[in-house]
């Protein structure tokens, strides 16, 4: 049994391909090993994954995640999945820009790129990751993302810079006024909370206003990080995530002004994930 996992830091797919080729998906909590240690993974996952899948049958399980980013990071997520899948021959745990990679590359050379709640972006030869520009989060970064667009949106706000329509349409949507903005967005999951306002960002796509500062958004992403990768513009520019997906005509046009070829769009990885290691998983076996 094969078991391939994308998992971000609030939600996991597990896609389970049996040895007759059939398939099931399960969802769970996500792990992010800055916030999730071994012990919390094997106690999640015990309280019900482990009563639907026979993890006793696993024989590769294969983990991408947001914060998987160095061999102490991974080690956690890998300690948490030995105790639950303890027949498995490979267990192996990689970060999401692998996954991303992996998604929309294949095994062909690209630039990959994950635009959700978050950002993170980079560059990849075809096997592995070989360049990747810092990803600061929210509070620094996160260009081209939903919290980064929300915080866009939030700042035009309290200036005092949206529209009279749409200021009248933000605070019919958000009734609870400044005050309680404010305290959500110094609270914990202000990345989440900020990447929330892409719901009504999304339904006023076709604004000028909105257009501008998703457009915006996007050119600091491209900017700051997909220019910065050799020959980016010889090679395609590969997304992932909900906020590239919904936004896919405006990050296409910016990405024409930079003289750049956008490549595949995806909203999840899992399923090219899957396919990804149905065609290649003989390779992956032979480089361990």
């Amino acid at each position: 049994m094969l078991i391939i996992v994308d998992s971000g830091s609030t939600k996991a797919d597990w896609q389970i391909i049996h040895a007759d080729g059939s398939r099931e998906l399960h969802n769970t909590m996500g792990f992010n090993p800055f916030f999730h240690d071994a012990d919390r993974i094997e106690s999640e996952l015990k309280k019900d994954f482990t009563q639907k899948v026979a993890c006793e049958k696993a024989q590769w399980v294969y983990f991408y995640g947001a914060g998987c980013s160095d061999a102490m990071r991974c080690n956690i997520i890998q300690t948490g999945l030995k105790r639950i899948f303890t027949k498995a021959t490979i267990i192996e745990v990689d970060h999401d820009l692998l996954a991303c990679a992996r998604a929309v590359c294949g095994v062909k050379p690209g630039i990959a790129c994950i635009i959700g709640t978050g950002s993170n972006t980079c560059l990849y030869d075809g096997k592995k990751v070989v360049d990747n520009v810092s990803n600061l989060g929210f509070l620094l970064g996160d260009e081209g993302s939903g919290s980064h667009l929300g915080k866009r949106l939030i700042r035009a706000y309290f200036y005092r810079e949206l529209p009279e329509d749409l200021q009248r349409d933000f605070e019919k949507t958000y009734p609870e006024g400044k005050r309680e903005i404010l305290n959500k967005m110094y609270a914990p999951g202000a990345n989440v909370y900020l990447a929330s306002f892409a719901t009504f960002i999304s339904a006023h796509k076709k604004h000028f206003f909105i257009q501008e500062l998703v457009s915006a958004s996007f050119k600091e992403l491209i900017i700051r990080h997909i220019l910065k990768y050799e020959g980016c513009q010889r090679i395609p520019i590969n997304f992932i995530g909900s906020i590239a997906y919904h936004f896919q005509d405006i990050l296409k046009m910016a990405l024409e002004k930079h003289n750049l070829k956008m490549g595949i769009v995806i909203k999840k990885p899992i399923d090219n994930l899957v396919k990804f290691h149905l065609e290649h998983q003989s390779d992956l076996l032979h480089s361990k």
